[in-house]
């Protein structure tokens, strides 16, 4: 999940979960408002209180499924609730719903915090980490890149060095499909070229008489410099190799920038694989 560890999951349970309850839904409405979200009657489904059921949900769903549940619930709550963030004086009788509460006041400002960074800012990402998924159809991907995301906030070092790794399995897939034989020993950077090879994204692959052949000749000049970057990057900061303790890991953002790069890499590959195959037909 981008930038949503289990912490920042639990700041919105908080905000949200009261004593079982979830905000000021009954029943019938909470599975109302999840089936328009997400698709699912959590209450019929998982048969449990509203606040277990969103919690039962939330440990089963989809990484986009769980980001878009959580965003339209923090939206309902800030157009419903904030007189009970917000300490100021009703304008006129009942314009408030909810009292002032210092206590969920103060979930909600961590809340908007996260949702500031995360809400929109990844949803991108989050749209094309799915359909790589369900692309893939392979469980062991499918959660790889489930933990990548997840540790963008949580594990830095850890999702740098998952970003590799999504494009050391793209290339040995794509290879194996194409039944061309790896070397256990090669390096990201030999796997990543010998994929671009072999789908023909190669810089002298493209003619003169292609429209804007320089330019995209440069483009696919640098696919690999993006894998062979990243693993340079995960050698020092990522995960796999012993730290001093003295070792200071990369920031966020810096995560950020290797997951993104990875998916979009990644991406790349796997469509011009598929449309490779389909021209093959």
């Amino acid at each position: 999940m981008p930038a949503l560890s289990q912490l920042e999951i639990g700041a919105f349970l908080k905000l949200y979960n009261r004593g079982g309850y979830v905000l000021d839904f009954s029943t019938n409405d909470f599975d109302v408002f999840t089936m328009n979200s997400v698709g699912v009657s959590v209450c019929e489904k998982y048969d449990m209180s509203k606040g277990k059921s969103l919690v039962a949900y939330l440990n089963d769903a989809t990484l986009e499924d769980k980001v878009k549940l959580i965003k339209d619930l923090f939206d309902y709550y800030e157009a419903n609730f904030d007189g009970e963030y917000t300490r100021r004086e009703p304008a006129y009788s009942g314009e408030f719903r909810f009292n002032y509460n210092a206590e969920y006041a103060g979930y909600y400002r961590k809340c908007k915090e996260i949702a500031n960074r995360v809400f929109g800012v990844f949803a991108p990402f989050l749209q094309t980490a799915e359909r790589l998924k369900d692309k893939f159809s392979s469980d062991y991907l499918s959660a790889q890149i489930d933990l990548m995301i997840g540790m963008q906030s949580s594990n830095p070092t850890e999702a740098i060095g998952k970003a590799k790794e999504l494009i050391e399995s793209c290339c040995k897939t794509i290879l194996d499909d194409n039944h061309i034989e790896w070397d256990k020993n090669w390096d990201v950077g030999k796997l990543t070229g010998e994929t671009v090879k072999c789908l023909k994204l190669m810089p002298t692959d493209i003619p003169d008489t292609a429209p804007a052949a320089n330019e995209m000749r440069a483009l696919l000049g640098n696919l690999r410099a993006i894998a062979t970057n990243l693993a340079a990057l995960r050698n020092p900061y990522g995960s796999g190799h012993g730290k001093s303790a003295s070792y200071k890991g990369l920031e966020e953002r810096h995560a950020k920038l290797a997951v993104g790069s990875s998916i979009t890499l990644v991406s790349f590959l796997w469509d011009t694989h598929e449309r490779s195959n389909k021209d093959a037909v």
